[in-house]
């Protein structure tokens, strides 16, 4: 039987004592932690379902599927991201770096009372144009006591301002859809701002068919808003080009409240929604001369 060497004069391969440190660890992979920030794409380990972060809570992550549909679990493990096991966490919020901005890159003002709502308004064609402009600008509106209002559409815009009567010191700004040489909209614009409420109303535009176009598409991960033929209906088309569901209103809620979800602030925003919405709010806070 050959004999055993007992040279310990170099590194002794089982260690001094077995007893020593945390033996139960040895060879135990340690899985990291990741922050579920806003758009990570992560797998479930159990059932292979894929989905982006779209929103944490203290204890849950909510994921949102390529179909669009949502499902919420429970922060921790059993989760993957590029194939590897994480455990999920839920972001640490940053510390604020000097003064804060607003989502429209003003500085933001330190709380206080509320402000007294000014006479004058804007109004915009629709339900999700207030809803952008209000995720956006919001804060701004607020300090300077801006109302926005929403028309339902810009064929009623003369009937509206008959009944808001305009004047020096209660202005009324109006930003409108599809504001291109020879639309419905430009001639309705033009009589408005030849009209009886001339120099009280200022009426602005993009030139985006619908709102939702205002928005880059890189937001959605998308190169290009897709054309829609004439005789489609323009939201339902760009439903159906995305894959999203789109027989029901609600599916066209819904796509407008995905889309909404992935504006973060102006840089998600075309230019020239931007200067039209900073060119309104000049106007309708500029004191009247006296």
């Amino acid at each position: 039987m050959p004999a055993h060497s007992h040279d310990r004069s170099g590194p002794d391969r089982y260690g001094d004592d077995v007893l020593a440190g945390d033996w139960r660890a040895a060879g135990r992979r340690t899985i990291p932690e990741v922050p579920a920030t806003r758009d990570l794409v992560v797998e479930l380990a159990a059932d292979g379902y894929c989905g982006a972060v779209v929103g944490v809570e203290k204890q849950t992550v909510t994921l949102e599927d390529r179909h669009g549909r949502t499902r919420m679990f429970p922060l921790g493990h059993g989760f993957l991201v590029d194939g590897e096991p994480v455990r999920l966490v839920a972001p640490k919020a940053a510390a604020p770096q000097g003064r804060l901005r607003t989502a429209s890159g003003s500085f933001a003002t330190e709380s206080g009372p509320a402000k007294v709502a000014l006479p004058s308004r804007i109004f915009v064609e629709g339900r999700h144009d207030a809803e952008l402009v209000e995720k956006i600008w919001g804060a701004d509106l607020r300090v300077e006591g801006v109302v926005v209002e929403y028309l339902e559409g810009v064929d009623v815009l003369g009937e509206v301002l008959d009944g808001f009567q305009p004047g020096p010191a209660r202005r009324v700004g109006v930003l409108v859809d599809h504001l291109v040489p020879g639309s419905k909209e430009q001639r309705i614009a033009d009589s408005v701002m030849r009209g009886r409420h001339r120099g009280h109303v200022l009426v602005v535009g993009h030139p985006y068919i619908d709102i939702w176009q205002a928005v880059k598409p890189a937001r959605l991960g998308r190169d290009a808003w897709p054309t829609i033929p004439r005789g489609t209906s323009w939201k339902h088309g760009v439903c159906a080009a995305f894959g999203w569901p789109h027989a029901e209103q609600s599916d066209i809620a819904r796509a407008w409240q995905r889309i909404l979800g992935q504006v973060r602030g102006y840089g998600d925003l075309e230019p020239a929604l931007l200067g039209r919405v900073e060119e309104l709010i000049d106007f309708v806070t500029t004191p009247p001369h006296p």
